[in-house]
């Protein structure tokens, strides 16, 4: 079985909001991770955007990656992804290459099709008659123009020329595990909420890759839920708020994260109780011995080249906590 040190590991996060607090607490806690996620030898720090989700604070994703850029030396700061249908490519083009051109060579790039919220929200976004995800391939192609100079084209990102970051396609299915391949650029698939394509994407993925000038071979990295603590009775009561947000999402009333106590209390249903098992299915939830067990088994299943691990929890110091524990697995 894959061991677990020696594979680089990043983070994802949410900024989480939580029951009884608020956006400013959510985004200094995030601040104060990436700092703690530096210190304990990650590679990467990727934000989220998610949009009228009121337990997520990274909305204005390219805000927030500025201020942990700023606020950390060393560690790469990147999107988990930026949903590029709700944006004009020139404008991700000018934000990336000023951030870059800010913080050279710790920035990167994730670019998702998924709008990253419900399609009220999307059609705000976009606005009638705006973006779609159908053409997302010839939006992918406008962004990744506008890094160069063109004397043709009539329309310049100035601040991207020669700014352009590494760039990652992010994907919960097959279609962006086939682009990527077939463009050569490096792969982020969303194992946390879509398991039961992690497989056959990733297959797929490393069918359709074709060497380019900024990989000569597949690279592979799969997000992650993990909760770790000293013990699996301590894991699985903070992830316990986690499987109740999916619940309210599911009913079309998204919520603050809300504490474990409340979350342990609440009166499932059994078609519930089933809903949350399987959302959970794919998590790795324990002791530092059960999680690395978790850990090396997705490893095995997959050949991943990297992890990137989220971990949504109600108290900021379990997170920090849980982030310590797989630190310390990783060496």
């Amino acid at each position: 079985m894959s061991s677990v040190s020696g594979v680089p590991l990043s983070v994802l996060d949410l900024s989480p909001v939580v029951s009884g607090g608020d956006v400013g607490t959510a985004l200094r806690n995030s601040i104060d991770l990436a700092k703690v996620a530096e210190r304990l030898g990650f590679r990467r720090y990727w934000l989220a955007e998610h949009h009228n989700m009121p337990g997520i604070a990274s909305s204005a994703t390219v805000v927030l990656m500025s201020q942990v850029a700023t606020a950390t030396e060393r560690i790469r700061v990147g999107s988990g992804g930026i949903m590029l249908p709700n944006h004009a490519p020139l404008i991700v083009a000018e934000q990336f290459g000023t951030l870059e051109a800010f913080h050279p060579g710790r920035i990167d790039l994730g670019i998702g099709r998924a709008p990253g919220t419900d399609q009220r929200t999307a059609l705000a976004l976009r606005g009638p008659g705006g973006l779609s995800a159908e053409n997302f391939p010839q939006q992918l192609g406008e962004l990744l123009a506008y890094f160069e100079h063109s004397d043709t084209r009539g329309v310049n990102a100035v601040t991207a020329e020669g700014n352009r970051p590494p760039v990652w396609l992010l994907g919960s299915s097959g279609f962006s595990a086939q682009l990527a391949g077939r463009l050569g650029l490096p792969f982020s698939f969303a194992h946390h909420f879509a398991a039961e394509n992690t497989i056959p994407a990733v297959k797929l993925y490393r069918e359709n890759f074709q060497p380019s000038d900024v990989l000569d071979k597949p690279y592979v990295m799969l997000g992650a839920s993990v909760f770790a603590a000293d013990t699996d009775e301590r894991a699985r009561f903070i992830a316990g708020p986690s499987g109740l947000t999916f619940l309210s999402l599911r009913r079309g009333r998204p919520i603050p994260l809300p504490t474990p106590e409340e979350a342990a209390e609440y009166p499932y249903t059994e078609i519930d109780r089933v809903f949350i098992e399987d959302r959970f299915s794919s998590s790795i939830i324990g002791s530092p011995e059960t999680v690395r067990k978790g850990l090396e088994q997705l490893l095995a299943d997959t050949d991943a080249d990297e992890l990137m691990i989220t971990t949504m929890t109600h108290a900021h110091e379990d997170r920090v906590r849980s982030y310590e524990i797989v630190a310390d697995l990783a060496r």
